[in-house]
């Protein structure tokens, strides 16, 4: 007789999450901007003073996952297709990316300092309570992030709770390339189909879900809007931490 009851996925034994957007946030401080003005030869239309509206924009240029905001050189293009793959890279795309919105080169040069200080990320509130809840159940993570920086010190303040950190520019590979999470499951011993990756960009963290790992899609909201997103992710996957 052929068995008719409905398949059942096989229990999830890793959790790959996505760094900004997902378990942390790049949220500006006012002092960030204290003083800045906007240079009128770049962006002549604009007004000069540095407002919220402006703070805003800048930061969403800083933290998209994908796309380009500023028209760009081929040279620049080059430093900006490939800047999670290298320190140097990521800072000549970042740094052109504020000059061309407008900021002189001495306040790109401090802006950019905030974005890449580990200390000046933010978690979401429930990051610490999930990573916690996770290693009690026995289930394996790893942060996979496209970023060209050491961002393991943030998590100190949680107590850790990560076990694997799998780094763009460590490991030469992009999401949504195959290779940065296969590195991230054959470093937890974990196969695909016993994976979920959490993250905000369905281009770039969906890719997980070509190896055959389940994927949840978190709204990057401030981290003040979204107080349990990544608690729903895991429950909606059948993991209650």
């Amino acid at each position: 007789m052929t068995d008719l009851r409905p398949e059942t996925s096989p229990p999830i034994e890793a959790v790959l999450f996505d760094f900004s957007g997902t378990l942390f946030r790049l949220e500006e401080d006012d002092s960030w901007f204290a003083g800045m003005e906007l240079d009128s030869s770049l962006s002549p239309a604009q007004s000069r003073e540095v407002d919220g509206h402006v703070q805003a924009e800048l930061m969403r240029r800083l933290t998209a996952p994908t796309g380009r905001s500023v028209s760009m050189t081929p040279e620049a293009l080059e430093a900006w297709m490939n800047r999670d793959l290298a320190p140097h890279l990521h800072r000549e795309a970042y740094l052109h990316v504020l000059r061309e919105s407008g900021l002189a080169h001495h306040h790109a040069e401090a802006l950019y300092a905030h974005v890449i200080d580990p200390s000046c990320w933010t978690p979401y509130p429930d990051t610490g309570p999930v990573l916690a809840g996770l290693r009690r159940r026995g289930v394996t993570t790893a942060v996979v992030s496209n970023i060209a920086f050491d961002l393991r010190p943030a998590f100190d303040p949680l107590g850790g709770g990560v076990d694997e950190f799998v780094l763009s520019f460590e490991v030469g590979a992009v999401k949504p390339d195959p290779v940065i999470f296969q590195t991230a499951l054959d470093r937890l011993g974990v196969a695909a189909d016993r994976a979920l990756m959490v993250g905000d960009s369905d281009e770039a963290d969906g890719g997980a879900r070509a190896l055959g790992c389940r994927f949840a899609l978190v709204d990057p909201l401030p981290t003040r809007e979204r107080r349990d997103g990544l608690i729903a992710a895991l429950w909606a996957h059948g993991l209650q931490v």
